[in-house]
């Protein structure tokens, strides 16, 4: 078998023969006509025309008869064959600078007429072609294509092209955005963006990436959420925002988690928490059914129905309820030797109370498959929602949990600039502490509440929702995810 070195350079001979004929193997446009899908929607029109059109697309098979030769071509939007025969509609030497040149992989135009042929394939007899893109490398195998989970990674480009599974799965990822944008806009919210580079990196629990503004000679985060911008926007008076942008956390990579991801958060005024479950709940029922056809998901194991009555956990009881384990009274010592007991892993580096009790929740949350909201978390887990008016010590916050896991969560926003800046503090003594994910202080969101927010609910998810949907974990379910380069 030929070496890769040894087929790029027959190629490279090919590119070089075509030049010599003073053909432009990269031409910067085509006569293409129609697209693949139109030509297979329109056959019996277009043949009974008997007008000639033009095709263009990548060739995907070759079939060499001796005077004839059958091959595929693929424009994105369907395949469809072609035929040449030899001294009948093209010429000798146009067929054999065809069968000279043209390798599988490579862009081609074709003019012709369509029939039909004896074993009932559609086809387009081929009058004129033209080369415009010659290869250089072979395509994998088509059969066996990229084995390696690796190489699927780095040429991605190949796996969507020999794969129609993934290739679906990236326009049903198109259609989730597609149809949470669609939803948010019937229900009135506005799209907005709002800045990647931040002075202070706020709006959740994570560790930043940091990098250098060189035009003004600082530092500056990439974002670990947008949400501190948006709720200022709430401040400017605007009553419905939303934003899906990328966002940063320079954190362990899993198959849940990814360390640059798109998160859509919405924010509406003058409502609560309550209200945010139920609007949820409803946009992720649309999803699901734009884009998917379905209510019904298996997903690590769990059988999920969006449809049925959603469950309502609360925070404290569930964790008594599956671990014995009361956190409004347990030590810090005492939930440690409990994990240590469930054998439960925990990076000790700035471990504390609240990293014990949320690590506590989470081996909990894994037995759970919902659909469902978690509420009722104490009001040191979360530095950002308003407390409850029925028990102080709770916020009003709400989680989807899903086959196990946290899909989204949303809070009757932290309005009180006071109660706001006394839990930015707290956070700052833990980072001081040494827990990297604690949150920044940002003066300049307490200054923006001192001006007055009024009651809002906000929610963010991120494109976890649509792996756990597709029941694949997040880089698979990402066009091109982030690698280290080849030595």
């Amino acid at each position: 078998m030929a070496s890769l070195e040894e087929l790029r350079a027959t190629r490279l001979e090919k590119l070089n023969l075509l030049k010599s004929k003073g053909l432009n193997p990269y031409p910067a446009g085509t006569a293409r006509d129609h697209s693949v899908i139109d030509v297979i929607s329109d056959f019996d029109a277009l043949t009974a025309s008997g007008k000639e059109l033009t095709l263009a697309g990548r060739v995907l098979s070759l079939r060499p008869q001796g005077a004839i030769t059958f091959f595929n071509v693929y424009d994105g939007t369907g395949k469809f064959q072609g035929l040449l025969k030899k001294g009948e509609k093209v010429s000798d030497a146009d067929f054999d600078l065809f069968e000279t040149t043209v390798d599988i992989g490579d862009f081609v135009e074709i003019t012709g007429t369509l029939f039909v042929t004896k074993r009932g394939e559609k086809t387009l007899q081929v009058s004129g072609w033209k080369m415009l893109t010659k290869s250089l490398r072979p395509l994998p195998e088509k059969w066996h294509g990229l084995q390696d989970e690796d190489e699927k990674f780095r040429r991605r480009y190949l796996d969507i092209l020999f794969n129609e599974e993934v290739r679906d799965m990236f326009v049903k990822r198109s259609k989730f955005w597609s149809s949470m944008r669609d939803f948010l806009v019937k229900k009135g919210f506005m799209e907005v963006e709002t800045p990647v580079l931040e002075n202070t990196a706020g709006g959740a629990d994570a560790k930043p990436f940091v990098t250098h503004h060189n035009a003004l000679d600082m530092d500056v985060f990439l974002r670990i959420s947008p949400e501190l911008w948006l709720k200022r926007l709430m401040v400017a008076g605007f009553p419905k925002v939303f934003e899906i942008g990328r966002i940063f956390r320079n954190e362990g990579m899993d198959p849940e988690h990814a360390q640059d991801y798109s998160q859509m958060e919405f924010y509406w005024a003058y409502t609560d928490f309550n209200h945010g479950m139920e609007v949820v709940k409803e946009m992720y029922r649309y999803i699901a059914q734009e884009t998917f056809g379905t209510q019904k998901f298996t997903i690590k194991g769990f059988e999920v129905d969006l449809e049925k009555e959603w469950e309502v956990y609360d925070y404290t009881k569930t964790i008594l309820e599956k671990t014995g384990v009361d956190i409004s009274k347990a030590t810090f010592e005492e939930i440690v030797e409990k994990l240590k007991t469930l054998k439960v892993e925990f990076d000790t580096k700035g471990f504390n109370l609240t990293r014990a009790i949320d690590t506590l929740w989470k081996y909990c949350r894994k037995q759970m498959g919902g659909p469902g909201f978690l509420i009722n978390v104490p009001v040191f887990m979360e530095p950002l929602a308003k407390r409850s008016e029925k028990n102080p010590e709770l916020v009003e916050r709400f989680q989807v949990i899903l086959a196990g896991s946290e899909m989204g969560k949303g809070f009757s926003e932290l309005n009180d600039p006071i109660d706001q800046a006394g839990r930015f503090a707290d956070q700052t003594k833990l980072r001081e502490a040494g827990d990297e994910e604690a949150q920044m202080y940002d003066y300049d969101f307490v200054e923006a509440l001192e001006y007055g927010m009024p009651p809002t609910c906000g929610f963010g998810v991120s494109e976890r929702l649509f792996s756990f949907l597709m029941n694949k974990p997040v880089r698979e379910c990402q066009l091109f995810p982030l690698m280290k380069p080849k030595k």
